[in-house]
């Protein structure tokens, strides 16, 4: 007689679905990924094909793996650091093999699992709260003024198409803009910048980093960032996906930690960027239909032909989408994970810490570490207190 498998060993990852909705959650997070993708390409001097192609070559994984809506994005604090100093890429590549490398020890040892235990969600959500404001001040500052009243009035555009287009599950409402941008663009393109297409193979990177560059990374990049990644990408990751796909097996905090840490020392040897999973990507993915892995490897498909064909002249890709579309489109998504924490309101002293973590997050030097390690002592402390 053959034995029994009980329920939970016979769930098995779904089949990938390539589906109209799978196709339109393929581009929801295309707002927080292609303006810091742009920023950091221009900004750092980094090869765009190269960038692309590695960046896309990732989602694609990703889906594979998960078989989840689950996109890779930039590291977004890192990003947001490399834009401001418009750092080498060298420099950049340090900082995404430190954390690589410290996300797997933290994933081999245990440390994780730990932290999931510690944090309380109060405190993820105040990490969220400042990943939003960053953004949103990156989208203000950077972007949305490109191109003066002109810009404007096509940022206000690009944001009522997606207010009208946000519940429609034919159309991505991202994708609808992108091509708007992309249109201005050909209209007012100069005569003296060569078109943006064309075959291009990506280039591999100039040099390794030195050892002063690890040094000044670990401190530049590595700690804001590592901060940052244990609440919105391990810790919001599991989260989120426990959220919305209830009947799966739980995803565990090391199988995130391990695949984030792969990634980046895939990455950054070959001239890539350095990436994460995070809860802001999945949740774009799933408003717009996606189910299943099929929308990660749609969305990574359309990356590496934007590399290999679109994007390999500098002059040309900065002009490709207009400042104030990717301004708006990171807006939005700066908007949707600041609304992630309100499901802290119920409780004033929780919605209180989360606040507070948010703001130290985003205005303190080092905020993020600061808001990770002293939200978790505040909400232990309110805890105990609470239980007297």
């Amino acid at each position: 007689m053959s034995e029994t498998v009980p329920t939970a060993a016979r769930v098995v990852s779904p089949p990938l679905s390539f589906s109209r909705r799978e196709i339109a959650g393929a581009f929801g997070d295309l707002g927080t990924d292609l303006p810091l993708l742009v920023g950091v390409v221009l900004a750092t001097g980094m090869d765009a094909t190269t960038a692309f192609v590695v960046f896309g070559a990732l989602q694609v994984a990703s889906g594979l793996v998960y078989r989840l809506p689950m996109p890779v994005q930039p590291l977004k604090a890192m990003a947001a650091i490399a834009i401001a100093g418009k750092l080498a890429p060298s420099l950049l590549a340090a900082g995404g093999l430190i954390v690589g490398v410290t996300m797997l020890v933290l994933a081999a040892t245990g440390a994780l699992n730990w932290l999931a235990r510690v944090v309380p969600r109060m405190v993820v959500r105040g990490i969220q709260v400042g990943l939003g404001i960053q953004l949103a001040t990156l989208a203000f500052t950077r972007f949305l003024p490109a191109d003066g009243a002109r810009g404007w009035l096509l940022a206000a555009v690009s944001l009522a198409l997606v207010l009208w287009l946000r519940e429609n599950r034919r159309v991505p409402a991202a994708l609808v803009v992108l091509t708007l941008g992309m249109t201005v663009a050909a209209l007012t393109w100069p005569p003296t910048v060569p078109a943006p297409w064309g075959a291009h193979l990506p280039a591999l990177p100039a040099r390794w980093p030195t050892s002063d560059e690890f040094a000044r990374a670990a401190v530049l990049l590595a700690l804001p960032q590592i901060a940052l990644s244990l609440g919105n990408s391990v810790l919001a990751t599991r989260q989120v996906v426990a959220d919305f796909f209830p009947e799966r097996p739980p995803l565990s905090v090391r199988r995130i930690g391990l695949t984030y840490g792969l990634m980046n020392l895939v990455a950054a040897p070959l001239g890539g960027l350095p990436v994460c999973h995070g809860s802001g990507g999945i949740a774009g993915h799933y408003a717009f239909g996606a189910r299943t892995g099929g929308s990660a490897v749609v969305y990574g498909t359309v990356l590496i032909a934007a590399g290999l064909f679109l994007v390999g002249d500098p002059a040309a890709f900065q002009r490709l989408v207009p400042g104030p579309v990717l301004g708006t489109l990171l807006l939005v998504e700066a908007v949707a994970v600041l609304l992630l924490v309100r499901d802290q309101w119920s409780e004033k002293a929780a919605f209180g810490v989360a606040i507070a973590c948010g703001l130290t997050a985003a205005y303190v030097p080092y905020g993020y570490a600061v808001a990770l390690i002293g939200g978790t002592v505040v909400s232990l402390m309110l805890a105990s207190k609470g239980g007297e």
